[in-house]
């Protein structure tokens, strides 16, 4: 397949192939000034056939915010050639960072500049995002740097609160969390949903090469805080590399659930790497997502299968329900197939029970979708044909392979037909999100994936841009227009 990518030498527009060679799939691409480079795209070619016949075409903003002129990933964002709506958002509400990890794009001590938006520049995003359409951004995540480095970070989180953003998070390495109860109560009361928690394992030794220390017992104190705080939604997010950390994730995903009451997920990330690195390293580091699906079976001892996760855009047909049943445009997981993976799975008795093993997922679905292409908004919502529609979702459910202590077809047929949030929550609060997303760095970059993301940054000249787009190619050009140096910037907070 001829696809375009990037040089990641002086990051022009290339042409490159992904191909399949001994069971993988492979990305190759040639500079004419920079040479050839090659990497793997997917590990497993079967699973790469597999996952793409889940593709959904999206339709992008009906309001672009820039036009067509370098064409992608030049002209970002969003241009009228992107595919998919802004899914989930995120706002760098600083470049600052309490840490000083190897692995990270995003370091003010680094670049020598502070990038920290005002109020008012985040206030102009996130109602940017709202003016999107033909739906608005619901879900916002401020991040950086480190987003807990700012004092007004609550005000931020209120802001966003009282924007209706229904899923507020912060993306955090925890370590103010884990210094205060009573910070962590603050940002619950602000309106604070859920703590994106970095998080690279069970023992020291990942957190020393990928942290530079061992962070272990701060991630602790910060889930004791924020379970003491009231906080009841953290998603744990492990920087996956091989050979330092992959042998962990089933440990990793067992703490998650035995801690079910504040840990809703694990979130895995498949390292991305920042600038240069040789081809040495990036096979003996690259994992990619069938690789992890694969440690997490061998090490759940086959209890979560490589056949339990589909990937992202799978739940369209969920959002073309709801927005016939609506009457009103949906966010459509649109994003590429090949981007990211997820499952659910109930706790029982330690073990774990993956809702693939008593659903029928794709038969449910293509029912679904099937629903939403044959009906409309007035024909759907007649007692009859709701009554029918609850009955055949039952044929989807073997309840005898469900566990015992949830009504799961009630819980299903609730969340479908009445869609409601706190049937969503109490779904969310019986099982453990496991989901997978592996951001590209500039020798995996497809462009092909770039125009179908849907995680977008906001930025403070009124751009939304892809997040693989932003990291590789427009990080560093926003952050230097809105940016001090930062002696300047430290000379002025003396004494704050």
């Amino acid at each position: 397949m001829q696809t375009k990518s990037l040089c990641p030498e002086c990051k022009r527009v290339i042409d490159a192939t992904v191909y399949e060679e001994n069971g993988q799939v492979l990305l190759k691409k040639t500079c004419p000034e920079h040479g050839t480079f090659s990497d793997v795209y997917w590990s497993d070619a079967a699973l790469y056939r597999k996952f793409a016949q889940f593709q959904h075409d999206g339709t992008g903003v009906a309001n672009p915010m820039t036009g067509r002129d370098k064409g992608c990933p030049y002209d970002c964002g969003l241009c009228p050639e992107h595919k998919t709506t802004t899914v989930l958002s995120l706002i760098d509400v600083t470049n600052r960072c309490n840490q000083r990890c190897p692995v990270c794009f995003a370091n003010a001590a680094a670049t020598g500049y502070v990038y920290e938006p005002t109020v008012e520049q985040i206030r102009e995003m996130l109602e940017m995002l709202i003016r999107e359409q033909p739906v608005r951004n619901w879900a916002i995540q401020f991040s950086g740097g480190e987003p807990t480095v700012r004092d007004d970070l609550p005000e931020l989180i209120r802001m966003a609160r009282d924007l209706n953003f229904i899923q507020v998070m912060i993306a955090t390495n925890g370590l103010r969390l884990a210094h205060s109860v009573e910070y962590c109560r603050e940002l619950r009361e602000a309106g604070l949903h859920t703590v994106y928690l970095q998080f690279d394992g069970m023992t020291p030794e990942p957190y020393f090469q990928i942290r530079g220390f061992n962070a272990l017992p701060v991630k602790m104190r910060v889930i004791e805080n924020c379970r003491k705080a009231g906080i009841k939604s953290i998603t744990l997010v492990p920087t996956l590399m091989k050979g330092v950390n992959d042998d962990q994730i089933g440990d990793i995903i067992r703490f998650a659930s035995q801690n079910l009451d504040v840990v809703k997920g694990v979130n895995m990330q498949p390292v991305s790497f920042a600038g240069r690195i040789d081809q040495e390293d990036r096979e003996k580091w690259r994992i990619t997502i069938p690789g992890a699906l694969k440690c997490i079976e061998e090490q759940t001892g086959g209890e979560i299968t490589v056949d339990d996760f589909y990937p992202v855009p799978f739940v369209v047909p969920i959002s073309n329900f709801g927005e016939v049943k609506k009457g009103e445009p949906q966010v459509k997981f649109t994003m590429h197939p090949h981007c990211g993976a997820g499952t659910y799975v109930y706790v029982e008795d330690g073990h774990f029970i993956p809702i693939t093993r008593f659903i029928d997922v794709e038969g449910l679905l293509e029912y679904l979708g099937e629903v939403a292409r044959t009906h409309d908004h007035k024909t759907i919502n007649k007692l009859h044909v709701t009554a029918g529609i609850v009955s055949h979702i039952a044929q989807f459910i073997d309840a005898k392979k469900a566990p015992e202590s949830v009504d799961v077809k009630k819980l299903l047929i609730n969340a479908l037909t009445k869609g409601t949030e706190d049937v969503i929550k109490q779904f969310h609060r019986k099982t453990l999100f496991l989901g997978m997303m592996h951001f590209q760095d500039l020798y995996n970059i497809d462009l092909e994936r770039v125009q179908r993301c849907g995680i977008h940054y906001a930025t403070p000249d009124g751009h939304v841009i892809s997040f693989c787009s932003y990291n590789n190619v427009h990080r560093e050009i926003v952050e230097r227009k809105f940016s001090v140096p930062l002696e300047e910037w430290e000379r002025v907070h003396a004494g704050r």
